[in-house]
C-alpha cells in the first residue's frame, strides 16, 4: 500500500478509535470534519462521471464550502434526501449490460464518509476468507488461497453464482444485520435513505424497492456485511472457502461432497438471505474447468497452479485490436498509441502476474509487435519516406541490410500486413527499438519481458 493511502487510513483509524473510546455517536464520526475531507479526496481521485443534477467532482471543494454546515445538519435532523442515482449500462463480457447507478458527487461524498467509518468498524469482523473490497486485501491474495485448499486436495469446486446479487439484497434484511453492530439510529436512518433514493433512467424516476446500486462508495461495504452470513454459515460448517464480493467458490475432496454442499448452501440463501441462486451458472466442477475471478487452474509436477482464463486472454487480444485499428491507430501520434496500449498491458499483467503465462506473453508480444509494425509503415505511407526511414534505422540498428533490401519493401506491393511480416521490417523494428524511449514517446513494453521483471 503507498505511504500516502496508509497515512490516511491510519488517520481515520485513529478518528474512530477515539470516538469509539469516547462513546460518541456514530454518526458523530462520520460528520468529523477529517472524515468528510478524506471523502471529499477519495471521490475526487476517484474522478468518476456527473450525477443527475450534472455537477463534477472538480466543483465539490467549493460546493462543501458553501453547505458543508447545511449538509452535517440535514443529516442529524434525518432531513437528508439522497437524490435519485442515474442509471447507466455498462458492457459484460458474455455480451450482456451490467446496471450501475451513479450517485451525484454530493451524495458520493457523503456515501463515502459513511463507508470509511464503517469500513473501519466492520473489518475486524469480517471472515479471513472474504477478499473483495477490503483494505490491504486483493484478487491475488483470494486466489492464493484457493491454491493452498487445492494443493490440500480439495479438488472439487462448487461455483456458487447468486443471481444479479447487487440487484436483490433485501433493505429490510440488510438493516436488521446493520443494527446487529451498530446502535445508532441516524446512521441506520441515513443508510437507509441512501438505499431507498431511486433510480432515473430515460428520465423517469423510479423507486428502489431492494438492491444496493452499484456505483456508489457505500455498495461495496455494504454487499461485505450481508455476505458475512454466508461466510459465518460456510465457517460453522467447516467448509473451505474463497469469496471475493458476490464471487464464491467452495472447495470440498469428493463430488459427492460437492453436490450435497451445492443443494444445501443454495437452500440456505434463499431461506436465510433471500437472494436467488443462478440454478444454471452455480455448478459443481473440477478446478480445471472453473473460473474464479478471471482465472483458471491446472496440475502441474509440483501441485495445483493457476492461469488467466482463456476469455480474459481473448479480451486482451480484443481491447489491444481495438487499440491498434488501422483507420484509428494511424490517424493519431504513435506516442498516444503506445501510451494507451501500455496502460493495458501492464494493468492486465499486474492483475494475473499470479497466474503462469509465459508462453502465452510470448506469443501475444509478437503479434502486438507485428500489429505496431503495420501502424508505423501505414503512417510513413509513401514509399520514398518508408525507404529512408529503414535506411535510417538500418544505421542505428546495425542490420547490415543492402540498398536492395530495403527498396524491396519500400516498393512492395504486398499488403501492410505481409509487409511487415518481411525480416527487413522485423529486424529493423526489433523490440528494443519499439520498447526504446524517446523524446517524442514512451517505450512500448515487451510483456514478456514486463512479467518475468
Amino acid at each position: 500500500m503507498p505511504a500516502e493511502a496508509e497515512d490516511r487510513g491510519d488517520g481515520l483509524r485513529q478518528l474512530y478509535e477515539q470516538t469509539e473510546e469516547q462513546q460518541v455517536e456514530l454518526i458523530e464520526c462520520i460528520l468529523q470534519d477529517k472524515n468528510i475531507d478524506e471523502a471529499i479526496k477519495a471521490v475526487k481521485r476517484n474522478k468518476g462521471a456527473a450525477g443527475i443534477d450534472g455537477m463534477t467532482v472538480d466543483e465539490l471543494d467549493a460546493y462543501f464550502a458553501m453547505h458543508r454546515e447545511e449538509i452535517k445538519a440535514q443529516i442529524r435532523e434525518g432531513k437528508y434526501k439522497p437524490s435519485p442515482v442515474r442509471r447507466v449500462y455498462i458492457p459484460k463480457a458474455n455480451g450482456k449490460k451490467r446496471p450501475l447507478g451513479i450517485p451525484t458527487v454530493a451524495d458520493r461524498v457523503v456515501q463515502q464518509a459513511t463507508a470509511q467509518i464503517l469500513s473501519l468498524g466492520y473489518d475486524k469482523y469480517f471472515s479471513d476468507n472474504s477478499y473483495g473490497f477490503r483494505p490491504n486485501r486483493d484478487c491475488q491474495q483470494a486466489i492464493g488461497k484457493a491454491l493452498e485448499y487445492l494443493n490440500e486436495g480439495y479438488e472439487w469446486v462448487v461455483d456458487l453464482d447468486i443471481e444479479k446479487y447487487f440487484d436483490t439484497v433485501n433493505h429490510d434484511k440488510l438493516i436488521s444485520i446493520l443494527r446487529e453492530r451498530i446502535n445508532d439510529a441516524k446512521t441506520l436512518r441515513l443508510i437507509r435513505q441512501f438505499l431507498r433514493a431511486g433510480v432515473m433512467e430515460d428520465g423517469l424516476v423510479s423507486p428502489s424497492e431492494e438492491g444496493v446500486p452499484q456505483g456508489g462508495p457505500l455498495s461495496p461495504v455494504l454487499s461485505n456485511v450481508y455476505l458475512d452470513k454466508l461466510d459465518r454459515e460456510l465457517e460453522s460448517r467447516g467448509l473451505h472457502f474463497v469469496r471475493y464480493a458476490d464471487d464464491c467458490n467452495i472447495f470440498v475432496k469428493s463430488e459427492m461432497a460437492a453436490d450435497r454442499v451445492m443443494k444445501s448452501v443454495t437452500n440456505w440463501l434463499e431461506r436465510k438471505l433471500r437472494l436467488r441462486v443462478s440454478a444454471t451458472k452455480t455448478k459443481v466442477v473440477r478446478p480445471t474447468k472453473s473460473n474464479f475471478l478471471g482465472f483458471t487452474f491446472w496440475k502441474g509436477k509440483d501441485g495445483w497452479k493457476c492461469r488467466p482464463a482463456d476469455d480474459r486472454k481473448k479480451r486482451l487480444y480484443d481491447k489491444t485490436s481495438e487499440i491498434l485499428c488501422r483507420k484509428k491507430a494511424t490517424a493519431r501520434t504513435i506516442r498516444s498509441t503506445f501510451i494507451q496500449l501500455n496502460w493495458l498491458i501492464r494493468g492486465w499483467i499486474n492483475y494475473y502476474r499470479i497466474g503462469s503465462m509465459k508462453d502465452f506473453l510470448d506469443k501475444y508480444g509478437q503479434w502486438l509487435r507485428h500489429k505496431v509494425r503495420v501502424v508505423i509503415l501505414k503512417q510513413w505511407k509513401i514509399p520514398r519516406r518508408i525507404y529512408l526511414n529503414l535506411h535510417k534505422l538500418n544505421r542505428i540498428v546495425g542490420c547490415g541490410f543492402t540498398d536492395e533490401e530495403i527498396y524491396k519493401v519500400a516498393n512492395s506491393r504486398l499488403g501492410w500486413y505481409r509487409r511487415c511480416g518481411m525480416y527487413v521490417v522485423n529486424y529493423a523494428l526489433n523490440p528494443e527499438i519499439l520498447g526504446r524511449k524517446t523524446k517524442d514517446r514512451p517505450g512500448l513494453v515487451d510483456p514478456l519481458a514486463y512479467y518475468l521483471g
